[in-house]
């Protein structure tokens, strides 16, 4: 079968990884243009992958069968609707606003338009995450009593990025939030706690460390530990335990090589998150063009990500105030 051609629209980091992936990954999706603002840059990587660069959003659109937005945040809405009253599937990255309302009235117009739209959550698509998550939904975890997970960055992003980035719960925490709708359940509570132990992070009124505690509908609990500057390398590990048994996953290892010396053991780790998640950019990837050929609901639908937005709202404000702050989730916005 034809690979679907997708357009990437923005290629900072994540636009250029998913080109890649597009290019030499993707088993059923390929690239077909590429767009940024910065039209220098995006003939310059278009050169590079032998692909054409349109000189607008609009003629990305006339290129492509799909697009992918990976544009500045504050864009995400707006092409995203662009798109879908063109009758474009998209593959928007998170979050679709930094704006609730607007996050909602995205939704609806996209809805309305009735084209695919998936957030770009790639845990969802990691083999690590995914076998755990068929093997919980079939019964075999029980009744889930605990969840816990980390995100570490390595070396925190440089002072200048925090001011579109929503803030530390939004940008960070969103993942870890999102997996626990997802392998657990619905979340009631949310409780936060942070600190900025670099001075230029508190000066923004951000933080780099937080620990977050939730509170499932189902009764069970789950803790979160996140920081932005872990040093030693990128982790990020999963815990569920059941009643019958628990699932980890823990892989930050670059290779299997483990090097032996008298009295110490020494694994690589990986740097970032580029490093840990090739597959799962390009599973994202393949999967949406799946949902685009056959008309099914995409794995992560707009809702999810709204949802995973509240809740890091949520954490946010719980942070700020010092109190706990139920969620009322599962509702219709």
């Amino acid at each position: 079968m034809k690979k679907l051609g997708i357009g990437v629209a923005g290629i900072g980091r994540m636009g250029r990884i998913h080109a890649a992936d597009l290019v030499s990954r993707c088993a059923r999706a390929g690239l077909a243009c590429v767009y940024d603002a910065d039209g220098d840059r995006a003939a310059a990587l278009a050169a590079q992958l032998d692909v054409p660069a349109a000189a607008s959003f609009d003629e990305l659109l006339e290129r492509s069968e799909a697009v992918a937005i990976a544009t500045p945040t504050g864009t995400h809405a707006e092409l995203s609707v662009a798109a879908a009253k063109a009758g474009t599937p998209v593959f928007c990255e998170k979050p679709v606003s930094l704006d609730r309302a607007a996050t909602v009235a995205t939704l609806e117009a996209v809805e309305a338009a009735a084209v695919p739209f998936q957030v770009g959550f790639h845990r969802r698509f990691d083999p690590d995450w995914v076998a755990a998550a068929e093997r919980i939904a079939a019964g075999e975890l029980g009744e889930v009593t605990l969840f816990r997970t980390s995100l570490r960055d390595m070396n925190p992003p440089d002072p200048s990025y925090l001011a579109g980035s929503g803030g530390f719960f939004v940008d960070v925490t969103v993942h870890d939030l999102d997996v626990a709708r997802w392998l657990v359940g619905e979340v009631v509570e949310v409780s936060a706690h942070g600190t900025a132990s670099d001075p230029a992070f508190a000066e923004l009124g951000d933080i780099d460390t937080a620990v977050v505690v939730l509170r499932f509908a189902n009764g069970a609990l789950g803790v979160i530990d996140n920081s932005r500057g872990a040093r030693y390398g990128y982790e990020c590990s999963t815990e569920v335990m059941g009643t019958l048994a628990t699932a980890r996953i823990d892989n930050p290892h670059r290779h299997g090589l483990e090097w032996r010396t008298p009295g110490a053991a020494t694994r690589d780790l990986v740097h970032d998150f580029e490093e840990r998640y090739p597959y799962a950019y390009a599973a994202e990837l393949d999967a949406f063009a799946d949902c685009v050929r056959t008309g099914a609901a995409p794995r992560v639908t707009g809702r999810d990500a709204l949802a995973a937005f509240d809740l890091a709202v949520a954490a946010d404000e719980s942070w700020r105030t010092g109190r706990p702050v139920a969620v009322n989730q599962g509702v219709t916005p």
